[in-house]
């Protein structure tokens, strides 16, 4: 019985492997639609809409009010200069950052003139804030850290370029450096003039990097314009001098600057200080 089983399996299985394969069914026919056809460039605008550019909050929280006076600055009066702030120097920036865009060696110039000037900056407000703040942490009998504010300030920040922003980073280290300062003469770590002379070389550092766009004038010249020697490229020879041969032939400029050839924004910088929220 058990080879008679056996043998009808294998004559089913033969039988299986042998008989005719029936056709697939096909697949019942629908109407094409614009989701089976490629996507490519010649694509109606509404299939190739490409997202827009980005948005979001920038916010830069201060916690003094010498802080907060280098965002603003100072108008000149009778006796004393104006002192150039974060807004005067992003609205100095705006112009630089134009020309650097369509091609003027002016505008490069000066945007590497910038970039070293913040840079120079950093450093100094780098080394200073590490030395105020080892002697905040080398007291034995009492722990001491940098004050913060009872009331802070927000600064919104809605700027068109990478320079305005490194700026805003300036005043927010100068803040950083600023609380250290007056904690060590809050706590009797500094004597008090000592403090002010300390806040006053904070700030100055900020502000000499602020003062940095000044001289540049917006003319229009181009390289071709140099190169020609036109009308324009005498008008901003006499206005701001010969640009050096590496910057005028594109070969040094400055590590943010733009592609040159990219519309301008629209966006332009404005801030507004408001204080934070009080918590509940």
């Amino acid at each position: 019985m058990p080879n008679r089983r056996i043998k009808a399996c294998r004559s089913r299985t033969v039988m299986s492997q042998r008989a005719p394969t029936s056709p697939p069914a096909t697949e019942p026919h629908r109407p094409a639609t614009d989701l089976d056809a490629p996507i490519g460039p010649s694509e109606p605008a509404a299939l190739v809409a490409r997202p827009g550019v980005l948005r979001g909050p920038v916010i830069r929280t201060l916690q003094t009010r010498q802080a907060e006076r280098l965002v603003k600055g100072r108008d000149g009066t009778d006796g004393k200069p104006a002192i150039i702030g974060l807004i005067g120097f992003a609205n100095r920036l705006r112009s630089i950052w134009h020309g650097a865009r369509t091609d003027d060696p002016y505008a490069d110039w000066w945007l590497l003139r910038i970039d070293r000037a913040i840079e120079a900056a950093r450093a100094a407000l780098a080394s200073a804030t590490a030395e105020a703040t080892a002697a905040l942490a080398s007291q034995d009998a009492i722990a001491v850290a940098p004050g913060t504010s009872v009331k802070p300030v927000r600064v919104p920040l809605n700027f068109s370029n990478p320079y305005a922003y490194r700026g805003a980073q300036l005043v927010a280290e100068t803040d950083g450096l600023l609380r250290a300062i007056l904690t060590a003469r809050h706590v009797g770590l500094a004597t008090r003039a000592d403090a002010e002379r300390a806040i006053q070389g904070a700030g100055r550092w900020a502000r000499c990097a602020f003062a940095s766009p000044v001289g540049y004038r917006l003319t229009g010249v181009t390289r071709a314009d140099l190169a020609k020697n036109t009308a324009r490229a005498e008008q901003a020879r006499a206005a701001m001098g010969e640009v050096p041969e590496a910057v005028l032939r594109g070969l040094e400029r400055a590590p943010h600057a733009p592609a040159p050839g990219i519309p301008v924004s629209p966006a332009a910088g404005h801030l507004s200080l408001q204080p934070l929220p009080a918590e509940g």
